[in-house]
């Protein structure tokens, strides 16, 4: 079977051919079967400036094709040629099923015009000016996680301190839900009625929840990628529920150091905004496969990344680097923190103020983990408020309040 080429102003169109011995009135009869163009519509040639002709006078001038007998071997025109049709009148022309790659000559749904408003790109400046970590509380959670969970499984907590006018972000105390952690996941367990005691706690102190910190651990050290897709769902979740602007999300690791040996590193980042939107708005795909790309966030629909039309997108695009600062807090965090392997039992705060026996009693409770632990006991409305206050101003502690304290722990 031979095949030729037909190019009319309809673009270009194949003919097939059963016998290559053919004269051009039967090629014309094919055309008017295969393309549906009648017979005599049809002018032929094989010089393209018939694709040019304005009127029927132009047309006559090409007579290469014109003789109904002649043969199409004669013209040397075998498998593949090029043939060029000119006709008059209008034809419905099937074409391929396809969806064009572009906008032009395609209807665009609502859909695709909301995907063409999503463009990723970097987002260059943070909300926050900088982080700042009370050494005392900072020191406390990496020293948990590296010397007692040794990085073996994810570990997180909700940063609690204030946020200035311009933007800087202080972190005085780390509250650290009930959870359950693998190398991979970190599930928050959350307690709401132990959240209303730390909130309640917090604002007496003049502080609010300021962000979200997590642990990688050394099995994901191994792994390239800065922050894991599963860990941009869940950091993306806990901003947009802040509604806070200057939300940090920070991550501590281990890092191999110049000399072999590992030293525990922190990060800091604000989720970009175009990421809270898209969450916000459900275009992430929350159903993760096992075998998904952790470097990878995949979405339900399309999003602009560059030029590109796509359903994943590299994590980084998602991440804005913050300054991290420390600094020295008004609370100390040696009282022993909730919800980890150790219950915090009484004995726990006999031997925290003997520990603390020659301060003043108000520095011996300057613990925001010790002021959790005994709001499960004193109420929430007078008693919390009142101590948390004489902690806020560093005042003497009434001597009610001191021998309440004093007596719990003896019991």
């Amino acid at each position: 079977m031979v095949m030729v080429r037909i190019r009319s102003r309809d673009g270009l169109e194949r003919v097939s051919i059963d016998n290559p011995n053919i004269t051009v009135s039967q090629l014309k009869t094919l055309i008017q079967n295969q393309l549906q163009i009648p017979i005599r519509s049809q002018t032929l040639s094989t010089n393209q400036s018939l694709l040019l002709a304005k009127s029927p006078s132009d047309l006559l001038k090409f007579t290469d094709m014109s003789n109904p007998d002649t043969p199409l071997s004669s013209l040397s025109i075998s498998h593949g040629s090029l043939i060029f049709l000119a006709y008059d009148g209008e034809r419905t022309i099937a074409g391929p099923a396809v969806r064009p790659a572009g906008s032009f000559g395609r209807k665009m749904t609502i859909d695709d015009l909301i995907a063409k408003q999503m463009r990723v790109t970097r987002q260059e400046n943070p909300h926050c000016d900088s982080v700042s970590f009370d050494r005392d509380c900072a020191n406390a959670f990496q020293h948990y996680v590296n010397e007692t969970l040794a990085f073996a499984v994810k570990r997180g907590g909700f940063m609690y301190g204030t946020v200035s006018d311009e933007g800087k972000v202080e972190v005085d105390f780390i509250y650290e839900p009930p959870q359950q952690g693998t190398e991979e996941v970190l599930m928050l367990l959350r307690d709401s009625d132990e959240e209303k005691l730390v909130e309640a706690i917090a604002a007496c102190l003049g502080m609010r929840r300021v962000g979200f910190i997590f642990t990688q651990t050394i099995v994901q050290d191994k792994k390239d990628y800065t922050l894991s897709h599963r860990e941009v769902l869940q950091a993306a979740e806990l901003h947009a529920e802040s509604e806070l602007k200057e939300w940090v999300t920070a991550v501590v690791k281990l890092e191999v150091n110049e000399d072999g040996g590992a030293d525990v590193h922190f990060e800091a980042f604000q989720m970009s905004d175009m990421c809270i939107r898209l969450f916000k708005e459900g275009w992430f795909e929350t159903e993760i496969g096992e075998d998904a790309d952790p470097k990878l966030s995949k979405m339900k629909k399309d999003v602009v990344v560059g030029s590109k039309d796509v359903k994943e997108v590299d994590n980084d695009f998602f991440l804005v680097v913050v300054k991290i600062l420390d600094h020295l807090g008004p609370l100390s965090s040696t009282f022993p923190i909730e919800n980890r392997i150790t219950q915090v039992t009484m004995r726990a705060l006999r031997s925290h103020l003997d520990r603390a026996k020659n301060l003043p009693f108000v520095k011996r409770i300057s613990d925001f983990h010790l002021l959790l632990f005994l709001a499960k006991f004193l109420d929430l409305n007078s008693d919390v408020p009142a101590l948390a206050e004489c902690v806020l101003a560093q005042a003497a502690v009434p001597e009610g309040y001191q021998l309440l304290i004093e007596s719990m722990a003896n019991t």
